[in-house]
């Protein structure tokens, strides 16, 4: 058996807080800025209180000021992921659907993640940055699967990133995606209304992998979910063993933003998206891929929000990209 081995662990580091960080919460400032830690792990350190803001204990949700001095403790990082962490993101452009000098939206290719972590080394805000070196602010402004396609925003001010997060939040915003499901969708199914539980699974407290599951509407653990669906077009297809299976494109628009919301409430109501390597149909993925088609069919494709400067109402559109396209008929 080879040992594997870790970096040494740093020394308590004190951060003081900028006008990009102004109003963060806690621990989102914390994922950033301990780069390679796992979440489990960040947020065990800020209950045992080794996290302190001006000297005392706070909380995850805790906003942060101007100002503010943060104290990081000591964590250790795989030798690995150390690596990883040194090595410079490649500079990469994305297709620009929207950008003005408040935020840009891009169009977000599949297997791309948006931001390096869980084994990732870099994403697509590490890239952007990479590639806009005199950009002074780029910043996510919500997330997207690595395997989902469509679009993306990022806030190139404090600002816009604060005000388009309070619309992601109190669910001001019509966020719209393409999927293909197995099977024939039911026309009077069109609304999924389960609550969510995330957890972990295949490892330890800090290194398991992130799964979602449906619980009963009581569950104390349980996160009220809402997708409306709408059949968009019902979709058959002939395998090489003579076999014919149908399929359905839906539109999907989720009213709450959990973490693969759409995969589960789907993939529980007997209906998996294509290509899922998480919550599908395993044996048509097999089938799928042998027929050229190795990807999720999950494409984020309208995004309804008010533009944080002018207020006005903004309709993003990203259209279905030609690998899905081409592979289904759908062009």
């Amino acid at each position: 058996m080879t040992a594997t081995t870790a970096s040494a662990p740093p020394a308590v580091t004190l951060v003081s807080v900028d006008a990009s960080s102004e109003g963060q919460r806690l621990d989102n400032f914390l994922l950033r800025e301990l780069k390679g830690v796992p979440k489990t792990h960040v947020y065990r350190i800020i209950r045992s209180g080794e996290v302190r803001v001006n000297k005392g204990r706070a909380q995850a949700d805790t906003r942060l000021a101007l100002g503010d001095v943060v104290r990081l403790p000591p964590v250790r990082v795989s030798e690995k992921i150390a690596q990883k962490q040194n090595a410079p993101a490649p500079a990469r452009s994305f297709p620009i659907l929207f950008e003005d000098e408040h935020f840009l939206a891009i169009d977000k290719p599949a297997g791309v993640a948006v931001h390096g972590g869980s084994g990732v080394s870099f994403g697509v805000i590490e890239q952007l940055r990479r590639a806009r070196p005199e950009a002074k602010y780029l910043e996510l402004v919500h997330r997207l699967d690595r395997e989902t396609s469509g679009i993306l925003l990022i806030a190139k001010r404090r600002s816009a990133l604060v005000h388009l997060q309070e619309q992601f939040k109190n669910r001001e915003t019509g966020k719209t995606y393409l999927a293909l499901v197995q099977g024939a969708w039911p026309a009077s199914k069109k609304v999924i209304d389960q609550p969510l539980h995330k957890f972990l699974v295949n490892g330890g407290e800090d290194d398991g992998e992130r799964r979602v599951k449906v619980v009963g509407k009581n569950d104390p653990n349980g996160m009220r979910s809402i997708t409306l669906v709408k059949i968009a077009k019902p979709l058959s297809v002939k395998f090489a063993t003579g076999e014919v299976k149908a399929f359905t494109l839906l539109e999907v628009t989720i009213k709450t933003g959990r973490t693969h919301q759409i995969r589960v409430h789907l993939a529980s109501n007997g209906h998996p998206i294509v290509g899922d390597d998480k919550y599908g149909d395993f044996e048509l993925n097999k089938q799928l891929a042998k027929q050229n088609f190795k990807r999720m069919f999950l494409h984020a494709w309208r995004l309804v929000v008010t533009h944080p400067a002018a207020q006005t109402e903004m309709n993003l559109e990203s259209r279905l990209p030609d690998d899905l396209a081409l592979s289904w008929g759908l062009q």
